[in-house]
């Protein structure tokens, strides 16, 4: 198969040069417009890279994912998740990271990229208490630029008119297939919509 090998080849391919729009769009701090749409973000999509290679992580929580402490820092904060730890490794391992935000409804998405460090300060940690129950560490993102990115991915995916989920297979089944049979995944099926209610902070 052919490759792209250099980034003279690959400029060929597309001679068109940006929009103006797509390139006064590019600021590095969360001006007004930018800050309010990430505060409407309950989903996030937060990405690392260390040396064992790339990670994308799912953030979500019940209102702003992120907390905007400045125009240049932003706060993320770990809630209860599978203990892998391939985010956090990550972070305290190279900084940089990648997160889009995404809001239900609109058909743009957010992407900010820059740097993270991991924080277990109370102080840091006590600004998202919930019931007395805190995350274990907060990400804090400094923002090196900030971006929205146009509508034509989620229109061309329909991602908010539709509903693919019907026949997909159960977590449990696929940690079945994953362990070749020596998981129980029935038994996580049916125990995990309550572990879930107890454990989602």
């Amino acid at each position: 198969m052919k490759r792209i090998e250099t980034v003279e080849a690959l400029e060929a391919l597309y001679p068109t040069k940006p929009s103006t729009a797509a390139t006064i769009k590019v600021t590095d701090r969360l001006i007004p417009g930018y800050r309010s749409w990430i505060a409407a973000s309950r989903f996030c999509i937060l990405s690392t890279v260390g040396p064992e290679g790339t990670d994308a992580s799912p953030r979500g929580d019940d209102g702003p994912v992120a907390l905007t402490l400045d125009d240049r820092l932003l706060a993320i904060p770990d809630w209860k998740g599978n203990n892998r730890l391939d985010t956090l490794r990550n972070i305290v391992r190279d900084g940089r990271v990648s997160v889009m935000f995404m809001v239900p409804g609109s058909m743009n998405v957010m992407r900010v990229n820059g740097t993270a460090i991991l924080t277990d300060d109370p102080h840091m940690t006590g600004r998202f208490d919930r019931a007395a129950r805190v995350p274990k560490s907060v990400i804090l993102v400094t923002v090196g630029e900030v971006y929205p990115q146009c509508a034509r991915a989620i229109l061309r995916a329909g991602l908010w008119s539709r509903d693919d989920a019907a026949g997909l297979p159960t977590m449990g089944e696929m940690l079945t297939q994953a362990s070749e049979g020596d998981f129980d995944g029935a038994g996580y099926d049916i125990e995990w919509p309550d572990r879930a209610k107890d454990t989602m902070w």
